[in-house]
């Protein structure tokens, strides 16, 4: 089997970003991007997808966050497509369902070729610690849009916004190791009618 793995680098005026990505990982990871709740949703990602990541960032956070957390979702969809390659024999499509608590998310994912993001996800207050809560949208809308990905992402219920975030990250870590995984019955087979995706 070949090994899933991608290094891609991101360098703007704006952001420094390098990730390195395992798609056959056991969960390791390691982050260093100055912004640390991103970081510890991106450590459920890892974990519950076991995937191995490591991200580091510089960015222009003596302005916000905004790009250093959009410019990490979109490398990360770089890698993603860059460690699938031509998608053959996986299950292409993933879901999960995942409780905290009161909270309830549900992450769909379809890696399609065709980038799309449906983000149903109120939170009760704007931020959590020093995090703003909007850049959840363009880390998710970064990612689909370069690992040419179908996401949709729903909060079903929650009133703690740390438990709502959580879910979302669990889910999506879920919904990716179901859709990346090889079925044994689809090998060396494009799971699409149109033969490419």
């Amino acid at each position: 089997m070949t090994e899933r793995r991608a290094t891609v680098q991101r360098n703007t005026l704006e952001t420094q970003i390098t990730v390195q990505l395992n798609l056959d990982g056991t969960g390791k990871s390691h982050f260093e991007t100055g912004v640390p709740f991103l970081e510890h949703m991106l450590d459920q990602v890892a974990r519950h997808g076991i995937i191995d990541l490591e991200i580091v960032a510089k960015g222009d956070l003596h302005i916000d966050a905004h790009h250093t957390v959009e410019d990490i979702g979109i490398t990360l969809g770089q890698a993603f497509a860059k460690a699938l390659g031509d998608k053959k024999g996986i299950y292409r499509y993933g879901h999960a369902y995942i409780p905290l608590d009161e909270a309830l998310s549900r992450v769909v994912i379809d890696f399609s070729g065709r980038p799309g993001l449906e983000f149903q996800v109120d939170f009760p207050r704007a931020q959590i610690g020093e995090f703003d809560v909007d850049l959840f949208h363009e880390f998710f809308q970064g990612f689909a849009n370069h690992a040419l990905v179908t996401l949709h992402i729903d909060n079903i219920r929650g009133r703690n916004a740390h438990h709502i975030a959580e879910t979302v990250f669990k889910a999506f870590g879920r919904a990716v190791r179901m859709a990346v995984a090889f079925d044994q019955r689809m090998q060396n087979v494009m799971p699409s009618t149109k033969g490419s995706l």
